[in-house]
């Protein structure tokens, strides 16, 4: 039963993305996002779960990888499709143009394929990981709901959205360092990028809600680059 535990979890993880997609097609996009945000909370406790009970499986590898990938790769997608319906037509290109959100989906399969099999990635990431990149596209519906016209004109920008879907799809299979959050100890100086990038995650939504999950995702960006820079550098002395 102990190792049925985590995979229970990652089911509600699928359901909340099935869930979504339900919402985002009838054109509920915030609770649409919610549901991302949702399944994000349950592939966290999953994979927690699985450590604390040690209750690894192959079939909980695959189911998680299956679950994310409607919940982090098609979800998303459809969120951004409904935003290209929303926003305002162009002339050129128009009738093709909002098929480019899909490119996610697929690429997001090819960065959960990747990581099933790269050995490189037991501790750390290479590439976007799939849930970051669906929380930054979850938090657009809400930002659109709860800021200023200029940032619902800049996001229901059809060329923005286009570009935004391929520059993202690219970057969930680049050869880009990242670290996880995956704690070994709760060591303050083995852990202290880590810490800093969750301080200032909370500080900013305290302070900027919705809008602040893309300077997250920025910082996230810059931390790794730091600690991976930190690392080469140490090496080469060593």
């Amino acid at each position: 039963m102990k190792k049925h535990i985590p995979n229970s979890v990652t089911c509600l993880n699928l359901f909340s993305g099935c869930l979504g997609i339900v919402f985002a097609f009838q054109g509920n996009l915030i609770w649409a996002s919610y549901a991302i945000v949702i399944a994000a909370v349950f592939d966290f406790f999953d994979g927690m779960l699985a450590r604390l009970l040690k209750a690894y499986s192959d079939i909980g590898k695959e189911l998680d990888s299956l679950a994310d990938m409607v919940s982090f790769g098609v979800l998303p997608s459809v969120i951004i499709y409904q935003l290209f319906a929303l926003s305002p037509q162009i002339d050129f290109g128009a009738d093709w143009l909002s098929f480019s959100a899909f490119i996610i989906a697929v690429f997001s399969a090819l960065r959960l394929a990747k990581f099933n099999i790269d050995t490189r990635q037991s501790e750390n990431f290479i590439g976007l990981p799939t849930p970051a990149n669906a929380l930054l596209i979850a938090s657009f519906p809400l930002i659109i709901a709860d800021s200023n016209t200029y940032f619902a004109g800049f996001i229901l920008n059809q060329w923005f959205l286009a570009l935004f879907s391929i520059t993202m799809s690219l970057l969930l299979v680049a050869e880009v360092p990242l670290i996880s959050l995956k704690f070994k100890s709760l060591k303050f100086k083995e852990n202290l990028l880590r810490y800093i990038l969750i301080i200032s995650s909370v500080l900013l939504l305290l302070f900027l809600k919705f809008e602040a999950v893309p300077i997250i995702i920025i910082i996230y960006f810059l931390v790794s680059l730091v600690q991976f820079r930190t690392a080469d550098k140490n090496i080469s002395q060593e």
